[in-house]
Parts: structure tokens; sequence; C-alpha cells
């Protein structure tokens, strides 16, 4: 019977998303929400899912979705890029508002804008044409790659930006006025062509320069806390990878301030939703499916997080969780896997040795990591994933080996707990290039070049080849530089997204066309005086603290992790100090 209830719970979940929205559009502002990926993707997005519901719940507006085609010819409506809910073309909309969260997605956004039969250029824009603006963690991390195309960013989380925005936005006004009065009124608002850019002759940035009357500084705008706004899964989509679990965002941001990961910075200090709140969202996912995911950048850092569990499973829901510190495991949380049917748990010791993991500050010991392989294969979950990076910041090729000697260790634990079990299952080894991001400590370090990078990996699956139930993926070293080329680009890089998507240029093609070398954004080490593409925005964070975690990280020294939890009065990084 409870089968039966679920599976039409999801049905009438589905003709939702192909119907039309019933609200009246006359005098209400339209809105097509594109996620710049396909349906697959963007409906697994939470935040893409909480923008939806956020602007739907206000009755002067009436939001559309919108996703890329899955491929070249896909598109069944003439190549015209449609909603969902109506099938109208997103080019008869007020607004067209991309939610981005990867810099890859930069790419799919050109190519939307054109299909939406557009000028890709805001400056060729005009009144007739809808408004463009965009959010999400890509653009506050680093908009300047796009910005030609785009009027108007979104720079912070949407629960407080949207409603001040809604305030000031007038579809009525000339286009550059009423731009210039949600720029001037509007905390987190930021202009592009408000903000021109000057370069030094060696192409270095020189500066960005507002226009009178404009603050210098885009400050990121962020709720202080999260009891009052949830953030749940507003359609449950059949379609894509987790379409029958119900996602649940319990925590924003992360406290141990991993020096390589930008959401450890950029969402600090880091927040987490009451279990009253989580607890009433669980009732709710409840209605729709037995399945839990609770979704943040460290889960296992809520301080509630097994009775939460435990509250789930009386209710007969199982529960997953999309991150798991090795250091932060139980039996407990094992067993609560257990239950929920996880097949395979990942760990993520990101660097071989425990040298390297004091200079990136993972805070994670090697008996820690074989502990919560232990853990869970006596759980009864029987296969791992194992995550590393390659190309880190002051890396040698001893650290590079330990990943190798790390592996077989943990294979031995895996292994004696698997006989154990009666049971053997495999080990997936991950390995990533490092990417240098916006304000972590380490964005002003060089990536490894293509050489390099090729034969660190070249060697560690050579040397685990013949480990039996191991299996090695190496992910794309060239679409890690690519994404490096997006993530630390300047406005000069819109016009190589230009070329690709005006004249249909494959990667290659488009940089020898471009006249620039991508090594300069990927290879270089920046000075620590240089004038940054993404200074401009204010996260709070100091930037002399990024600096003194980099000198540590050249130290090999960790250092401790954001105090937020515990000492309201903390000024280290200096967030806490202007909240």
């Amino acid at each position: 019977m409870a089968r039966r209830k679920v599976k039409s719970a999801l049905a009438d979940v589905a003709a939702q998303e192909t119907g039309v929205i019933r609200k009246h559009r006359q005098g209400r502002i339209c809105i097509a929400l594109v996620y710049p990926n396909t349906y697959g993707i963007g409906m697994t997005n939470l935040g893409f899912q909480a923008v939806y519901r956020l602007l739907n719940q206000r009755d002067d507006v009436v939001c559309e979705r919108a996703f890329l085609a899955p491929k070249q010819g896909a598109n069944p409506n003439d190549g015209v890029l449609r909603t969902l809910e109506s099938g109208r073309a997103i080019a008869e909309f007020d607004i067209i508002a991309f939610s981005i969260s990867f810099e890859a997605d930069y790419l799919n956004l050109t190519a939307i804008v054109l299909q939406a039969g557009l000028p890709l250029r805001s400056a060729a824009r005009g009144d007739p044409h809808p408004l463009v603006i965009a959010g999400g963690v890509a653009c506050f991390l680093n908009p300047e790659p796009v910005a030609p195309f785009i009027d108007c960013f979104f720079i912070g989380e949407a629960e407080v930006v949207l409603p001040l925005f809604f305030q000031f936005y007038k579809p009525e006004l000339d286009r550059r006025e009423c731009l210039r009065r949600i720029a001037v009124s509007v905390p987190g608002i930021y202009v592009p062509d408000f903000y021109p850019v000057t370069y030094h002759a060696d192409g270095s940035l020189r500066g960005i320069e507002p226009v009178p009357g404009l603050s210098e500084r885009i400050m990121r705008v962020r709720p202080a806390a999260l009891a009052d706004c949830a953030t749940c899964s507003s359609v449950l989509s059949p379609q894509t990878s987790f379409g029958d679990t119900f996602l649940i965002e319990v925590s924003r941001g992360c406290a141990h301030g991993c020096r390589f990961c930008a959401a450890g910075f950029v969402y600090r200090p880091a927040r987490i939703r009451p279990v009253d709140r989580l607890r009433q969202d669980m009732a709710k996912g409840a209605e729709l499916s037995r399945k839990i995911g609770l979704v943040g950048a460290a889960v296992s850092d809520y301080p509630e997080l097994e009775r939460l569990c435990e509250y789930a499973i009386e209710k007969g829901l199982t529960v997953s969780f999309s991150s798991l510190r090795a250091d932060a495991l139980t039996p407990a949380l094992a067993e609560v896997l257990r239950k929920s049917g996880v097949k395979t748990a990942t760990i993520a010791p990101d660097a071989g040795s425990e040298h390297l993991r004091r200079v990136i500050n993972k805070g994670i010991r090697e008996e820690q990591i074989h502990a919560a392989v232990d853990m869970l294969v006596s759980a009864g979950i029987p296969n791992l994933k194992l995550y590393f990076m390659i190309g880190l910041p002051f890396e040698t090729d001893g650290d590079v080996e330990e990943i190798v000697g790390l592996c077989e260790r943990i294979k031995a634990v895996f292994l004696s707990a698997s006989r154990k079990m009666k049971r053997i299952g495999t080990i997936t080894v991950s390995i990533n290039p490092f990417i240098p991001k916006p304000f972590t400590p380490f964005q002003w370090a060089a990536m490894d070049n293509e050489k390099t990078l090729k034969a660190k990996s070249m060697l560690i699956q050579s040397r685990l080849a013949r480990t039996a139930n191991l299996t090695v993926q190496v992910e794309s070293i060239r679409q890690a530089f690519i994404q490096a080329v997006l993530a630390r680009g300047d406005r000069r890089v819109a016009d190589l997204l230009e070329a690709m998507a005006v004249h249909g240029l494959k990667w290659t093609a488009a940089l020898k066309a471009w006249g620039m070398d991508p090594d300069f954004y990927t290879l270089r080490q920046r000075s620590m005086d240089e004038v940054l593409p993404w200074d401009f925005i204010d996260h709070g964070i100091k930037k002399s603290f990024l600096a003194e975690e980099y000198r540590l990280a050249q130290s090999g020294k960790s250092s401790p992790s954001c105090p937020v939890m515990t000492d309201m009065g903390c000024k280290r990084c200096g967030v806490c100090a202007v909240l």
C-alpha cells in the first residue's frame, strides 16, 4: 500500500512538470529560469530548485524552467529554446535568469543566449529584449568570463537578494535606467557594464573601476541564519539520477578550511538548520518519497546528525548523505547507510601523505581513514570510492607515490573487514587534477602542466594496475584545463566563448582564433600584489588571511577549523567582523 502511494505521488509530480503553471500572467513578471545544462543534471541541483520555489512563491512573479537540449538536434521545437511548463520561447519572457553552479556551464550559457534568438553581448541588447541575469556559486566566485553577456549578476544567496531585486526592478523603465536603479539600491547586484576594466601592458589586470555613484566592491549577501528558509526539493523528477530522492540542505558552508575548497571560504560562516526545521522538511519529503538525501558541504559536521537519522528511520525513510568526512564517521552513521541500502561509500583523503594533507589543511590522519574503511565494510557496505587530487601546490614526487601506498594500505584494511563479512566488494580510486579556485588560499597557485599531470596519473595507474578488486579512474586533464581558464579568467575570456558559440569552434580551434595564451590563466603563478579578476567581490574574507594560509601551506603547517560554532568573537578571517 505504501509503495503504491509513493508511486502515485511521483506520478503526480511528473504530471506537474509537464503541465502549465496556472498562475494568471497578466500584471506579473514572467521569468524563464534556465539551467545551462540538460534537464537530467539541472533538476538534481538543489540551488536551482530552491530559486524556482522562491520565485513562484511571489504573487508578482510567474517562473518557468528551461534547460539545454541533451544534444545537437535533440530539441523538438525547431531549435527554439522553450520552457518546460508552457512551451513558450524564453525570449518572450521579461527576464531570462541563469542559475550557474559550475564554470563549465559558461560554455553552454552562450549557446543558450544565441538559441534564444538574442544578441549575445549585453551591449547589443535593447528594451525589446528580456533582461538577462545570472546567479549561483560560479557567479560569486568569478563572473568575469561571461560578464559581457550578462546584464546583471546576483552576487550572493537568493533568499536575501531576490526580494530586494524585485523592490527596484520595474520592467516599464528604460533598460539602463532600471539597471542603474538596481545597482545603486540593492546590495549584491553587479552590472558589468557599469564596471569597465583596464589592463597593464603585460596583460595582467590593472583594475575594475565603477562609474560614479557605484561602490568599488560588490558585497556578497547572505542570510545570517537558515532557520526560516527551507532549501529542499521543489519537484521530484523520475528521469534524473536522484529522481526518487527528496533532497534537504542540512547546512551551508564548511568550517574545516581545506585550502583548495572555495565552499569552505565563500560560504563562511558555516550555518546549520535547526533539527526541528529539518524534521518538518523530512515530513514534507515523506509525502513524496521514502528516500531522503541530506545535502551540505560538510553534512557530517551537523551536531545532531545521528538523532536526525534515527528520526528518519523511525518514519520508515532511508537516508543518504552528500558527503561524510572519514574522521566524523561513527558506527551508528555507517549503520544508517546500510539500512538505507547504500552499496558504495566515498572517502576523500585528497592527498596520499600526511605531509600534503597538512599542506592542504585536510585535517584527517591515516588511522582515521583506516577506521572509516573498517566501519563501512563491517556495516555491510561492500564498495568504496577514494578521491584524490594530483598537482596540488607544494606536492612532491613522494607525495604522489604515497597515493599508491595509501591505497594499498586501505586495500589491506578493506580486505580484512571484507573477509569477516564473507563478501569482497571493489575499490574505485578517482584521480583528479587540482584546479586553483578564487577566494581560496591557493588562488595564487599555478597548475601543473598537462605533461606533468599525465605522468603523475600514469604512475598511479601503472602501480595499482595489478591490484585485485581495485580500479583507477582519472578525470580528464584537458577538461581540467578548460575549467581552470574559466575559473581564473578575466573578461577577455568572453572573446573565446563567443568564438565557440558564434562560429561553432571546438576548444582547440577557438584558442587559435582567440590569440591569447591560455597558460597565462592556468600555469602562471600569481603574485600576491596582483589584482585578480574577482577582487572586486567582497566575501568578507581578508585577502591577508588567505595569503597567510598560503604561507602556512608552503611551510607544511595546518591551521585550526573555523570556530564559528563555538566562538562568535573570532576575527581571524574577517567574515564575522562584518556580519
